[in-house]
């Protein structure tokens, strides 16, 4: 069967028997209006209303939209409601799953249908990024002659992923991750509305809370843990959701943790001191609860980074590096999978010699400057490019270290009130040991008089 008609004949049956339907899919926006979060691309006049007809002009701007964002943020829904709202034919494919063949099939059937003058197609085709080059070249002559309106979803930066002459033919929409609130009143409205649970059952506050942190900002999933959690209390005959009962449905504890609260920060603490204390195993356990409560994954690598420089230092130079690889992982991966990253960062810090040299460094030189032991600079470091800068002396007498046969020179470069001062005292631990060694020849080739 074809992918243009399999989809025709799911929205039909939807249709006809919506309770057949899994929640998420009932509870799918049926406008603009209506879609949750993303208010940076909701609003009047932006791209993606025009697209849909509104404001002055009608539709408008690329056929092609590439929506770029972590998992259940409403890549899919945004495509949905294109289609709806234009009165065009939905076709879902996959690229997981789908080739050029699928994909050329839902092309010539858009071409059949709009040269019969039925219903032009969207096409929406998920995890493009999984096409290769070949596959998305496919894709370009539909784009350039406007057979089919294709809308393109990836959780993967699209600069990287998807070939440069369909990213210059389309409108790049990147969708940010949903709040608690989004997600909250999603889930309120799925209680209530028609489509949804018709209020045949309530939700606790604590329970609420629970199935927050279990989406993790995903709407679907939550949506899914809603369905599965209500089904499960209605088999029991209860009316509302109990904690203990979602835990039973989604196979999960309900952790002691708010976001907002002591907790928060204790945690994030007691993760940081385990690392800094290079006790893995604890570090790992404080990561597993800052995961399962739905704490920002970014807020997570951002303490990682910080930690690389104010515990690690120079007696690990890869510390930091690999601390900002994590972060640039875990913002294009997101949750689930970002665990594993954070989880491969942290193993890392808490196994790597220990130093703490740079933090006292920074801060021993910035309580002299607000001292304020500063000083004008040393008239030979002073600019000298600019017309008249001779004149007044400066960089005169400057000596070019790479002029040398060692590449040090010795001639002052701090402040006259500082030009003895020794801020950074390295440690011995890890690869800083030959920092150590090539900070004492240096100072004794500078002429440095110790302080």
């Amino acid at each position: 069967m074809e992918p243009d008609l399999f989809t025709a004949a799911a929205e039909e049956r939807q249709e006809k028997d919506p309770a057949a339907s899994p929640l998420a899919v009932r509870m799918r926006p049926r406008t603009l209006d209506e879609v949750v979060g993303q208010q940076h691309l909701l609003k009047p006049g932006s791209p993606l209303r025009r697209l849909v007809g509104e404001g002055a002009g009608g539709p408008a701007g690329p056929s092609s939209v590439i929506l770029w964002g972590p998992p259940g943020t409403g890549k899919t829904t945004l495509a949905y409601v294109v289609s709806k709202a234009t009165n065009k034919r939905f076709v879902e494919l996959s690229a997981i799953t789908a080739g050029v063949k699928e994909v050329r099939a839902v092309i010539d059937g858009a071409r059949r249908a709009s040269g019969g003058y039925g219903k032009e197609t969207v096409l929406f085709l998920d995890e493009i990024h999984r096409f290769s080059k070949a596959q998305q070249d496919s894709l370009l002559p539909a784009v350039e002659n406007r057979w089919v309106t294709l809308i393109a979803a990836t959780t993967e930066n699209p600069y990287f992923s998807v070939i440069s002459p369909l990213l210059s033919r389309s409108l790049l929409l990147t969708l940010e991750p949903l709040t608690d609130d989004d997600v909250r009143g999603l889930l309120r409205r799925a209680l209530d509305d028609e489509r949804g649970l018709k209020s045949t059952v309530a939700l606790p506050e604590d329970t609420e809370d629970h199935l927050l942190r279990i989406a993790g900002g995903d709407a679907r999933r939550a949506l899914t843990a809603l369905e599965a959690a209500a089904g499960a209390a209605l088999d029991k005959g209860e009316s509302e959701i109990g904690l203990t009962t979602l835990e039973e449905t989604v196979d999960r504890a309900a952790v002691k943790y708010d976001r907002d609260g002591d907790q928060h920060y204790d945690v994030a603490s007691a993760l940081i001191k385990s690392i800094r204390g290079s006790d893995v195993d604890a570090a790992l356990h404080y990561l597993a609860r800052m995961i399962e409560a739905g704490e920002d994954p970014r807020f997570i690598a951002r303490r990682l980074m910080i930690s690389a420089s104010e515990d690690i230092g120079l007696a690990d130079p890869n510390a930091l590096p690999i601390a900002v690889a994590a972060a640039q992982a875990v913002a294009m991966i997101g949750f689930p999978e970002a665990a594993l990253t954070l989880s491969h960062a942290t193993i890392a810090l808490a196994l790597a010699p220990k130093s703490n040299s740079a933090t006292t460094a920074i801060g021993a030189a910035l309580d002299d400057v607000r001292k304020g032991l500063a000083g004008p600079v040393p008239p030979h470091l002073r600019d000298g490019h600019y017309k008249g800068a001779a004149k007044l002396g400066h960089a005169q007498g400057y000596v070019y270290p790479h002029d040398l046969p060692e590449g040090i020179a010795a001639q002052q470069y701090a402040p006259d009130a500082l030009k003895d001062r020794e801020y950074y005292t390295p440690g011995r631990h890890g690869a800083e040991a030959r920092y150590a060694d090539a900070v004492e020849w240096t100072r004794q080739r500078l002429g440095r008089k110790r302080s």
